[in-house]
């Protein structure tokens, strides 16, 4: 064989293996890192509790006056 030969070999398994690694971290990051929060955050403007709900609700009810609030924008 060639050492042009020999070197393309080389770097086409150093990289093949470098996807596959790369692959496989990006799945075990998905597969053990946080979830994405699917709830909001809201903040009550009467007692100022702040409680979360259900990422389909506009206004929740505050669970300690159940005073209705809107979700906070960060």
């Amino acid at each position: 064989m060639s050492i042009t030969a020999l070197l393309t070999v080389y770097v086409a398994l150093t990289l093949g293996v470098l996807c596959v690694v790369g692959i496989l971290s990006e799945f075990q990051r998905r597969h053990f890192g946080p979830a994405h929060p699917e709830d909001r955050v809201f903040r009550c403007t009467k007692c100022a509790n702040v409680y979360t709900d259900d990422a389909d609700v506009d206004r929740s009810r505050c669970t300690q006056c159940g005073k209705l609030n809107e979700p906070v924008v960060f």
